[in-house]
C-alpha cells in the first residue's frame, strides 16, 4: 500500500476530492493531511474524512525537522492541494520526484510566487489569454519550475470573468488530479 500525504493551506476541497478518490482503493490511500493554518477548512474536511491531520507553524516547518520526520514516517509520497509554502530542500532531496503539485495554469505561463489562486485567473483574463488549464507537475526548489506531468487545457472565452475562468480549472483540477496522482504513485 502507498501511503500519501496531503500538504494543504486552505479550504481543501481538492484535498478532500483526492481523499474519497483514494478511499477504497487497495494499493494507495491518503494516510495523513497536513496544515500550515490552524483554522483551514481542510483540517475539518480530513477529521470528517477519518484522515489524521496536523497543523504546523513556520518553524516546525523550515527550522526543525519536525514535518520532515512525520513526512519520511507516514509518506511514500507527498501532494500539495493548495499548498502556498515554499518546500524546503531538504523535504525534496529526501522525497525526489515523490512531490506532486497541481497549478492553476498551463506552466509555464503565471507561475512563481504569489500566483495562485483567483490571482492566475485574475492574470490570465486581465491580459486576454485565449487558453487556460491546469499543470500537474513535481516539485523542485524553485516555486512552479518542476518537470511537468501532465497539463489539460481549455478555452477562455472573451466573456469568460476570473471567476468564470475558477470554476473551469476547478472542475479540471476535481476531475484530473487524483486520477494523475493515481498513475504516478502506482509506477513509482
Amino acid at each position: 500500500m502507498k501511503r500519501i500525504v496531503i500538504l494543504a493551506s486552505g479550504s481543501g476541497t481538492n484535498a478532500e476530492n483526492i481523499i474519497k478518490y483514494f478511499k477504497n482503493n487497495k494499493f494507495i490511500s491518503v494516510v495523513q493531511v497536513l496544515s500550515n493554518k490552524k483554522d483551514a477548512k481542510v483540517l475539518e474536511r480530513a477529521k470528517r474524512l477519518n484522515v489524521s491531520s496536523i497543523n504546523f507553524n513556520k518553524s516546525d516547518f523550515f527550522t526543525s525537522d519536525k514535518i520532515l520526520t512525520i513526512l519520511k514516517e507516514k509518506a511514500d509520497f507527498i501532494v500539495l492541494a493548495g499548498f502556498l509554502w515554499k518546500i524546503p530542500t531538504e523535504i525534496i532531496e529526501a522525497f525526489p520526484n515523490k512531490i506532486l503539485n497541481i497549478h492553476p495554469a498551463l506552466l509555464p505561463k503565471y507561475g512563481g510566487k504569489g500566483m495562485y489562486g483567483m490571482h492566475v485567473h485574475e492574470a490570465v483574463v486581465k491580459n486576454n489569454e485565449t487558453e487556460s488549464g491546469i499543470t500537474i507537475h513535481y516539485v523542485n526548489e524553485n516555486y512552479d519550475e518542476g518537470a511537468i506531468v501532465f497539463q489539460e487545457r481549455f478555452e477562455v472565452l472573451k466573456t469568460d470573468t476570473a471567476e468564470d475562468v475558477a470554476k473551469k480549472i476547478h472542475k479540471l483540477e476535481y476531475e484530473f488530479f487524483p486520477k494523475i496522482i493515481e498513475q504516478v504513485v502506482l509506477d513509482l
